[in-house]
């Protein structure tokens, strides 16, 4: 989540954390530690789910737990679960139906409550790291079999997305299984390939495999030097202020860094309305222009579909449900891709 982001959910508190115990850590041998199910709900307009999967997709929800007092997510709390499966397995991790199963672990995400204090965020996201990464390693123990995979995640999410393609994946064997990384909504920049993605590159072509895809969705008429600064500022900080600090932004009308810009025409279908408890509403189609544009994706959104930015004219919540059908699609189309290099 970049810090323009963070900023605009006014949930920030500056002073220090009190240290508490960790809820208990999820067993990945249980069904109940998988969110997995809430995928099966479609919108109406959607295409079908495939009756027989060629790949599978490992999905990290984002952050959605807006607990007052917990450092992170405890996996025993029901409503908490309710919340994640309607508002966010449902609205995301769902497009990916088209093409695989799904497999959405339940883990002891950062609450809201860590943002705006660093250390608290950092070991509350390192706790939860612990978490996706024993659902991967219990996933490819159990479930994988030398299948392709996709790996998907936003905002947290696709934080620790991004950490596993960098720790587990890249370089390794694993990688000649991956169909390609769906890492939106944070702040990876172009130089971070080469420096710390070695082993992968951009998705330059919609059907390019092994690689990555990243967007942050703003809404046109926002200040877009100002966001792309907040977006730069994790990359300068790490490496200076040099060439490559520009937000990866990949169209996700396009999936073509050759065509960085589209019509609302080519938008196949986005999920209105903010995000919530209850079914997804039907997809509307044609309702969504979009353009890269200083590394950042601005977009014109139909009023009809009824979406509220965050301060700043961040789109953080729809990063994903704006472009829903559109990628479900780009998924199916990946995997029959890399069926075909094999």
């Amino acid at each position: 989540m970049r810090r323009g982001v963070i900023a605009g959910l006014a949930l920030l508190c500056a002073a220090p954390l009190a240290a508490q115990e960790a809820p208990p850590a999820p067993d990945y041998d249980q069904p109940a530690s998988w969110a997995s199910s809430a995928a099966a709900a479609l919108p109406n307009g959607a295409t079908p789910t495939s009756a027989a999967p060629q790949a599978d997709v490992f999905y990290v929800h984002p952050t959605t737990n807006r607990s007052a007092t917990l450092l992170n997510h405890d996996i025993a709390d029901a409503e908490a679960n309710r919340w994640v499966d309607e508002s966010v397995i449902a609205r995301q991790a769902s497009a990916f139906t088209g093409c695989c199963r799904v497999f959405a672990p339940r883990y002891r995400a950062a609450t809201f409550k860590v943002f705006g204090n660093k250390s608290a965020q950092e070991s509350a996201f390192a706790l939860a790291y612990t978490d996706v990464e024993r659902a991967f390693d219990w996933y490819l123990a159990h479930e994988n079999r030398g299948r392709p995979f996709i790996i998907a995640g936003h905002s947290q999410g696709a934080f620790h997305t991004a950490t596993l393609l960098e720790k587990r994946i890249q370089n390794t064997p694993l990688q000649k299984q991956l169909v390609s990384a769906y890492i939106i909504g944070i702040n990876l920049a172009e130089g971070d390939f080469g420096r710390r993605f070695t082993g992968v590159k951009p998705c330059a072509t919609p059907k390019g495999t092994g690689c990555v895809l990243q967007w942050e969705a703003l809404l046109a008429g926002s200040d877009v030097a100002k966001s792309a600064g907040f977006s730069q500022s994790t990359f300068v900080a790490k490496y200076g202020d040099v060439p490559g600090k520009q937000t990866l932004c990949i169209n996700p009308l396009t999936f073509d860094m050759r065509k960085p810009a589209a019509p609302a025409a080519r938008s196949m279908g986005a999920v209105p309305g903010d995000p919530g408890f209850g079914a997804l509403r039907p997809l509307m189609r044609g309702k969504v222009a979009a353009r890269c544009e200083q590394g950042l994706l601005v977009v014109e959104a139909d009023p009809a579909l009824e979406l509220k930015p965050l301060p700043g004219g961040s789109m953080h919540f729809h990063d994903v449900g704006l472009f829903y059908a559109d990628i479900r699609a780009d998924a199916v189309r990946r995997v029959k891709a890399f069926a075909r290099k094999r």
